[in-house]
This record gives structure tokens, C-alpha cells and sequence, in this order.
């Protein structure tokens, strides 16, 4: 069985909660983590620290961390790249959740274990049945031809698409009232950090779990 968590953007509570709820079995089943961990919410620095524990607690190659157009806004502005742009998307909640009310006076270090998180997040994850993704797929596009920017930014052209991309893409991204059920997709952004819910799914069996 998988489990995949839609985008939690800060919001650290929800995700507590949907665990709770959940109770998914770490030690013989995978966890994804669609992306967007970060920014809006209050505590993006929390999120980040209690993933970071569960890859402590259970066997790490079964929590499965992929990024999110948002994790690549924020690795840019670490380089420091497009700032305004990062900022303007949330980021400010962010910033200040790892550096304070007065992070523009202050050097922007992660903490290691954070640096490695970010450093190490997947754009996609493949397994026989699904293929799990930010975004989406750019349709017509084979799989090893993807681009990073479709990847994590695409949002009606794949929405709106009927193609066979081969297995059922769970994805992200776009923020929605409830689930997207299609055959060739499912989308599990419910919009928590807009005040709607955080989503998790079980796959195959397509169960949904969703708080508060």
C-alpha cells in the first residue's frame, strides 16, 4: 500500500492531525509527500522538522519526499535568486519561520539537516501502478523527456487532459474543493493553507482521509 499527502504549505497542524488519523504502517507500507511544504502557512520550518523526524523514527526509503514548485522557489532565493518572486508566493511566512520577524537583517543559513531535505527532494517517484508528481506531466511528452518546469508548474493543460500517460499520476499543485478522480489522474491538493482540508490517499484502494 501507498500512502500520498497532498500540499501542506506551513500548515504543521493539519499534518499532525492527518497523521493521527491516518495511522499509516511506516515500517511495511511508503508515505509520499507530493511537495509544498512550505510557504503561507505558519509554520513551514515545523513541517519540515517533523518529516525529518519521521525519516528518523521508520525506515527512510519509505517516506518518499518530492518537490514542490514552491521547495524550488525557496532553493533559489537560498542561492540567492529571484527573491521578489519567492516573497511575493508565499515565502515571507517562510522566511520567518526559520529566521524571525527580522529575517532581512540576518544571514540565511538552513539548519543541516534542513540544507539536506531540500537538497535531496525527487520530481518524480515511479512505481509499477503510479507515477507521483508536483504538478503533473506535459502531455505528448515521454517520461525521460519531462521538463523540471512542467514538472512543477503545469496546471490546466494537464488537468484538462484525457491521455493514457502509461500509469495513474497522483499529483498536486492545484489546489482544489476535494479530490480529482480521472482515470488517467488524481489530484489531492485540497487547499488546506486556503482553509479547506489536507488529503491524504491510499492507494490502490483509493481511500481518502481528509482533516480537519
Amino acid at each position: 500500500m501507498i500512502y500520498a499527502i497532498g500540499d501542506i504549505h506551513g500548515c504543521r497542524q493539519h499534518l499532525s492531525d492527518l497523521l493521527s488519523l491516518v495511522k499509516p504502517d511506516l515500517e511495511h507500507h511508503k508515505l509520499v509527500f507530493i511537495g509544498d511544504y512550505i510557504d503561507r502557512g505558519p509554520d513551514s520550518r515545523g513541517v519540515v522538522d517533523d518529516i525529518i523526524d519521521l525519516k528518523k523514527k521508520y525506515n527512510p526509503e519509505n517516506i518518499i519526499c518530492l518537490m514542490g514548485n514552491h521547495e524550488r522557489m525557496f532553493l533559489n532565493f537560498l542561492d540567492g535568486r529571484e527573491e521578489l518572486f519567492f516573497l511575493y508566493n508565499g515565502g515571507a511566512a517562510t522566511a520567518v519561520s526559520y529566521w524571525g520577524p527580522h529575517w532581512e537583517q540576518q544571514p540565511h543559513p538552513l539548519p543541516a539537516a534542513h540544507q539536506k531535505f531540500f537538497e535531496e527532494l525527487r520530481l518524480i517517484y515511479e512505481t509499477p501502478d503510479y507515477i507521483f508528481v508536483h504538478g503533473g506531466l506535459k502531455p505528448g511528452i515521454p517520461l525521460e523527456q519531462q521538463q523540471e518546469e512542467d514538472l512543477l508548474w503545469i496546471r490546466g493543460e494537464f488537468i484538462n487532459s484525457l491521455e493514457d500517460f502509461g500509469r495513474r499520476v497522483v499529483f498536486g499543485h492545484t489546489p482544489m474543493r476535494a479530490p480529482l478522480i480521472m482515470p488517467n489522474k488524481i489530484g489531492i491538493d485540497t487547499g488546506a493553507v486556503y482553509g479547506n482540508k489536507l488529503t491524504c490517499v491510499l492507494l490502490p484502494e483509493e481511500i481518502f482521509f481528509s482533516v480537519p
